[in-house]
């Protein structure tokens, strides 16, 4: 099988906005067992939507459409498609029925221009759409099936999980089973992590990937077949040993989730106080439902008025270690564990840049700190010639690793390859 996705709008076009459903949607059929082998982005213009829906229909086996299926006038892929397959557009009376119950139900009048999404390509099979007003649709053209949805997210991604993927497992069974091992690392490049892996002999069957998302990159074990996904626990047990501390969680995406899933049924409590990385270290966690049951709070203390007076700090501290220190941010994290008395506090303060940095601390020192009730753990790294933004999603990073390794009974301070600490 075949499998094709063409995005469509200006704005992903023009780079206006990134294209996410993309980058998800790929993710989520590899997990599936399902190679999406080409992407292409179109505009909103009329010509060249016909022009590559005829091309790629003789090519592909099914084609993911997403985008273009909104009520206004540059929602233009319903119509393409029409003019590609030479037919006429007919309303499908079962949509135009559901999106004025749709409108009755909220309270809402009807714009003429909705009726536009209630009408498909003759000889199109409806796609329901349970969370928005613009239905898809499927049809066989060429060698192909087609297959429209909207490009809002979570609509889009409703409809590949309950619609799409049913779909084409329907039409496309696999002829082998499969499986995806994901392994998350932190701290590696990678390039780095491509030369350490390559003594690895991979099995028949058995392919390697890898996906950056910085601070991230994410290792994929692909098996297709049985004998294959058999091997799958010990090229793991491989990696693992080969990259040490390097790996960080499995089968999950960020350590956010990793931290919330091991405390969320735990029964134990954490706070947290930031600087430099103002909130990323609780908004990670608070994305999360039930997040409330172990989060006690996060506060952003950035000024060293707010260090003192809501954490504690003594200001001689501040004057003799400056805010960026060990000394600081120890202050700083005893202060954070101790308003609710949580089982663990995290904090940082650091110099995310471009500008403040010494000679002494330049650009990219961030001072992390654990605390539990028995002690506290420290470090100070050296993140140099990294983003502002990188700095930070680095040093939360750091930050959750360290609870992640204390809540495993781990080393809570360790090496990483690709940045290094301060001596305390």
């Amino acid at each position: 099988m075949k499998l094709e996705m063409i995005c469509t709008g200006e704005e992903v076009l023009a780079g206006q906005i990134v294209d996410t459903n993309a980058a998800w949607f790929a993710n989520a059929l590899m997990e599936k067992g399902i190679e999406c082998q080409r992407r292409i982005t179109v505009g909103d213009r009329l010509e060249d939507l016909v022009a590559v829906f005829k091309e790629r229909s003789t090519e592909a086996d099914i084609i993911m459409v997403n985008g273009g299926l909104g009520p206004t006038s540059d929602d233009l892929s319903t119509e393409a498609m029409a003019s590609a397959m030479g037919v006429s557009l007919v309303e499908n009376k079962e949509w135009r029925n559901k999106l004025e119950a749709w409108f009755t139900k909220n309270g809402r009048v009807m714009a003429a221009s909705n009726l536009k999404q209630a009408l498909l390509p003759e000889g199109a099979v409806m796609i329901d759409n349970p969370v928005g007003t613009a239905c898809g649709f499927a049809v066989k053209f060429n060698r192909a099936w087609l297959f429209f949805t909207p490009g809002v997210p979570f609509e889009f991604k409703r409809m590949v999980t309950d619609q799409f993927i049913p779909f084409v497992e329907d039409r496309f069974p696999l002829s082998e089973p499969v499986s995806v091992k994901k392994l998350l690392t932190l701290g590696n490049g990678e390039s780095a992590l491509a030369d350490k892996l390559e003594v690895i002999s991979l099995p028949e069957g058995i392919t390697l990937g890898y996906r950056s998302y910085m601070p991230y990159i994410e290792i994929k074990l692909f098996a297709r077949g049985q004998l294959a996904i058999d091997s799958i626990p010990r090229i793991t047990e491989r990696v693992e040993e080969i990259l040490g501390n390097g790996v960080v969680a499995e089968d999950i995406t960020t350590l956010d989730q990793e931290i919330h899933n091991r405390l969320v049924n735990s029964g134990l409590t954490l706070s947290v106080a930031e600087s430099c990385t103002g909130g990323m270290i609780t908004s990670g966690l608070v994305a999360f439902a039930g997040s409330s049951a172990y989060l006690h709070q996060g506060l952003v203390t950035y000024s060293n008025e707010a260090k003192v007076k809501v954490l504690g700090v003594n200001p001689h501290t501040l004057d003799d270690h400056g805010a960026v220190s060990i000394a600081t941010v120890e202050e700083m994290v005893k202060g954070a564990r101790g308003i609710l008395d949580s089982d663990f506090a995290l904090a940082t303060s650091g110099i995310a840049g471009p500008e403040g940095g010494s000679d002494e601390k330049p650009v990219g020192t961030v001072a992390i700190a654990l605390a539990t009730k028995s002690g506290v753990y420290s470090q100070m790294l050296k993140l140099p010639s990294r983003s502002r933004a990188l700095v930070r999603t680095l040093s939360t990073a750091v930050a959750y690793d360290m609870l992640r390794r204390e809540l495993l009974g781990e080393a809570v301070i360790v090496d990483y390859a690709s940045f290094s600490r301060f001596s305390k």
